[in-house]
């Protein structure tokens, strides 16, 4: 159960020639596969594209229509080997991930493939998680593609840019015998937009075809001597295929300017903002006219030199505007135009920041330093506009600021079950003492941050298990580690359970089951209980870790905590040496309302009788402990102003968002027996019994009320 369904939106995929698209860019992405005959696509789930996996399992039927193979892959290294087909055969392939974690977990495979070439097309989508909204390490794409010699697409965050790039990728790959990455920014992949479709292509040539001619060529193989011909191939055939591909093909923007002196050099995932910063600048409009001439690298390698020595002969300056770091673009740059002895001059990262992302304001900064120091006459050449008062509005400092909006933290959902699963891991150490814990990539990397503030260390998906093999070792306290269901069946298998049972380690693995890939959308995995028609689920956890030879395997359920403290307080104390794994099982309450919220709406809609939980806290009773929220953190606990006037400290507070998971009680009672915590029942479409027993109790609990009333007025007399 995906994140999101396009279950209405892929019907636009149907559109055939001359039609208007309307829609999202991982939609207009999908559509252009379509449109340049794709034979088989795969991938693997992650931030900031995994929409395009679940718009790819949502349109399957049209896939299947069409011919097109899909599949949801194990990892991006999986992903990364289904391209293998098109090094023997004109079969067209396409695999995407999230960068650059996933481009270094397929990054054997790109190597490979990259050396041994390839002979249909064969293209890369990336989401490329840099900047402010990422949710990885700060690195670039930029650097692997130089490193393998895969040519790097860069489109303008435009969807006929974004079309153009994915179907003349292919036509660039077959043209140069290379793969061919296309990076797609978070804002590019939902940007929403419309083009001029084409009819949808069957693949020229398919699976069936390959299977029933089989190919075989030595020179395509990764091992000597055909390697040392791929290097020589990759220099002498493929680079020159590629920079007259590019350059014939004008795959590079040249937007013309008012002026010949100046101009500037951007990548064209960046186009938007640049051209947004100028127009803040009065140097650009909204219709991206501009002042400034612009070269926009939609293809930022291979760099082209003629491109360059032309954009940038007879120019003063030039400002290259590049994310990130190293500043690869920027010293290519420099090379080509000494070599060439093109004496403008170069500036990029001397005036924009070396590291981060380049927001509008960022580039709106560096812009106005670049043309206040070579051009002024552009900013103080504005036409006239009509006097209008102008108001001075003081400068707030950052930090002012900062201490006035409540701080909202990275966190577990309301009604995650692993928030109690952590608890206790919490109340545990309470007991025992501080344990080494080595986390994981997904949900459960939340409990690094407060209340929980356990994790020593993250390595990767689905190697929670191996960052502490080192510490698994016999002899002192046992150290744990942690990796949910999504990470144990891409990575934590081998890497983690199998290493630690041929290691011997004498350590602790939880696995936490939520049945889903909770952190990448909620999409399907392996061991998945929810039915699926194209994927084969219910493959348990629990039987893939004995099948590698644990031999100490427990389970437990999340919202159980005094179970989960038994068990955690046995594997950690018991005399067996040896790997022990815990699955800690709960589903994510997430993908629960998914699907539960649609079927109650439904039901109460149509009359029938709807029971939901909710949990309160009394008032009267609750002492200001807050143990509740030290030790669970949920979103819907909060606190507010005790009723009582001679009480000064808050009591806690269950706010409207509460899913009646129960967790914040039962963790109040694991840590110390809190009395104050009740649970009532919300029933829609009651019957007559319950309108019966309501009636009943009201006048029970108003009898009491009033008696509680008469002995209060008793005693202040």
């Amino acid at each position: 159960m995906a994140e999101r369904s396009f279950a209405k939106e892929v019907q636009s995929l149907r559109l055939g020639d001359g039609a208007e698209f309307r829609g999202e860019g991982i939609l207009a992405v999908t559509k252009a596969l379509l449109q340049s005959g794709v034979a088989y696509v795969g991938g693997y789930q992650g931030a900031p594209i995994s929409h395009l996996m679940d718009v790819l399992a949502d349109a399957e039927e049209i896939l299947n229509e069409l011919g097109v193979h899909f599949e949801t892959s194990a990892s991006e290294a999986t992903a990364a080997a289904m391209l293998a087909a098109s090094i023997n055969y004109p079969i067209r392939g396409a695999v995407t991930w999230k960068s650059t974690v996933g481009t270094n977990v397929a990054s054997d495979a790109l190597a490979n493939l990259a050396s041994s070439g390839v002979r249909g097309g064969a293209l890369i989508i990336l989401g490329e998680d840099y900047g402010e909204g990422a949710s990885i390490m700060q690195e670039r794409t930029h650097a692997f593609a130089m490193k393998s010699q895969m040519w790097l697409l860069d489109p303008r965050p435009h969807l006929p840019d974004i079309v153009r790039a994915v179907e003349t990728g292919f036509e660039l790959s077959e043209a140069t015998n290379t793969p061919v990455m296309l990076m797609l920014r978070i804002r590019a992949c939902h940007v929403y937009g419309r083009f001029t479709t084409k009819a949808n292509r069957r693949p020229a040539f398919a699976a069936a075809d390959a299977l029933a001619a089989p190919s075989r060529d030595y020179s395509r193989i990764i091992l000597p001597p055909s390697t040392y011909a791929q290097e020589k191939e990759k220099i002498e055939k493929r680079l020159p295929a590629a920079l007259r591909f590019v350059a014939e093909q004008q795959l590079n923007d040249f937007i013309p300017g008012e002026v010949d002196d100046i101009g500037i050099v951007l990548q064209g995932g960046l186009y938007n903002n640049t051209l947004r910063a100028l127009e803040l600048l009065d140097c650009a409009d909204t219709f991206g006219t501009t002042k400034i001439p612009l070269y926009c690298l939609n293809v930022t390698y291979p760099l082209v030199p003629q491109e360059w020595v032309k954009f940038c002969s007879g120019k003063r300056a030039v400002l290259i505007v590049e994310e990130g770091q190293p500043e690869f673009i920027e010293q290519a740059a420099n090379q080509i135009l000494r070599k060439h002895d093109v004496p403008a001059r170069l500036l990029g990262k001397d005036v924009l920041p070396m590291t981060g992302e380049y927001s509008v304001d960022v580039l709106r900064r560096g812009l106005a330093e670049f043309i206040g120091r070579w051009a002024p006459q552009l900013r103080a050449t504005q036409p006239a506009a009509p006097a209008r008062e102008i108001v001075e509005t003081p400068l707030v400092p950052a930090a002012r600021l900062a201490a006035l909006i409540p701080a909202r933290p990275s966190g577990l959902c309301t009604g995650c079950p692993e928030r109690p699963f952590f608890a206790a891991m919490k109340l545990l150490q309470r007991e025992i003492g501080p344990l080494h814990i080595s986390a994981d990539i997904g949900c459960h990397s939340f409990a690094t941050l407060p209340p929980f503030n356990m994790g020593n260390s993250i390595m990767g998906y689905g190697l929670g298990a191996a960052g502490a093999a080192a510490l698994g070792t016999e002899g002192g306290r046992r150290a744990v580690a942690v990796m949910g269901d999504g990470g144990f069946w891409h990575n934590g298998l081998t890497s983690g359970i199998g290493n630690a049972v041929f290691n011997r380690h004498d350590d602790l693995t939880v696995i936490v089951d939520n049945g889903y890939s909770a952190a990448t959308g909620g999409q399907d995995i392996p061991s998945s209980r929810a039915p699926n028609e194209h994927r084969a689920g219910n493959n348990t956890i629990e039987n893939a870790v004995k099948g590698v030879g644990v031999k100490w395997v427990k389970r437990t359920h999340t919202f159980d905590m005094q179970g989960t403290l038994k068990v955690l307080r046995e594997a950690l104390s018991t005399g067996f040496r040896g790997p022990k794994v815990i699955i800690a099982e709960g589903e994510c309450q997430l993908n629960r309302q998914r699907r539960v919220k649609p079927l109650m709406k439904k039901a109460i809609k149509d009359g029938k009788r709807v029971v939901r939980e909710r949990f309160g806290v009394d008032a009267e009773t609750c002492t200001g402990d807050h143990s509740c929220i030290r030790l669970s953190g949920c979103p819907s606990l909060t606190v507010r102003k005790n009723p009582d006037p001679l009480r000064t400290d808050p009591v806690a507070y269950v706010d409207n968002s509460c899913v009646g998971c129960g967790v914040c009680g039962e963790v109040a009672h694991a840590a110390v027996l809190c009395p104050s915590f009740y649970r009532a029942e919300l029933v829609y479409n009651p019957s007559g019994w319950d309108r019966f027993l309501s009636r009943v109790r009201g006048a029970i609990i108003g009898a009491l009320q009033q008696r509680s009333e008469r002995k209060r007025l008793q005693y202040a007399l």
